[in-house]
This record gives structure tokens, C-alpha cells and sequence, in this order.
């Protein structure tokens, strides 16, 4: 009688595929996380950017008010002295 070959160095080998199949598939999520940090990092980044150049904005724009109600109160000024001369 003969001995059917053992089944362990094909479920050994099996493994072996199994787990370089799983590193790869690990080092792949690990460098698409990679990147969606990097992206996460400048999206920051821009965003800070934008938020310092709309402070900026914002303070360059407070005079506007004020100038327009010392130019309305002016020409309401003169029209009045006009109507009144």
C-alpha cells in the first residue's frame, strides 16, 4: 500500500502565498493612508492660508463704513446749506 503525500507542505506553501498576499495588500492601505494624510496636511494648510488672507481682508474693509456715512453726512451737509443760500 501506498501513503497518499502528506497535505502540509502544500497547506505550508499555501500559507506562505496567503501571508505575502496580505503584507502586500497591507503595504498598499498603508501607503493609500500615507496619502490621504499627506493630502488631510495641505488641505490644512490651505485652509489656514485662507483664513489668514480673509482676516486680512476683513480688517482692510472697516474704514468703508465710516467713509461712507462722513461722505453722506457731507453731501447731505451741502445740500443743505444749498437749499438754505
Amino acid at each position: 500500500m501506498t501513503h497518499p503525500p502528506s497535505p502540509e507542505p502544500s497547506v505550508a506553501v499555501e500559507l506562505e502565498r496567503l501571508r505575502g498576499t496580505m503584507a502586500e495588500g497591507f503595504a498598499r492601505v498603508d501607503g493609500s493612508l500615507a496619502l490621504l494624510v499627506q493630502r488631510g496636511e495641505q488641505t490644512d494648510r490651505a485652509l489656514d492660508d485662507l483664513d489668514t488672507r480673509v482676516e486680512a481682508l476683513e480688517r482692510a474693509r472697516w474704514p468703508l463704513p465710516s467713509i461712507t456715512a462722513i461722505v453722506a453726512v457731507i453731501s447731505l451737509s451741502l445740500t443743505a446749506w444749498q437749499l438754505l443760500h
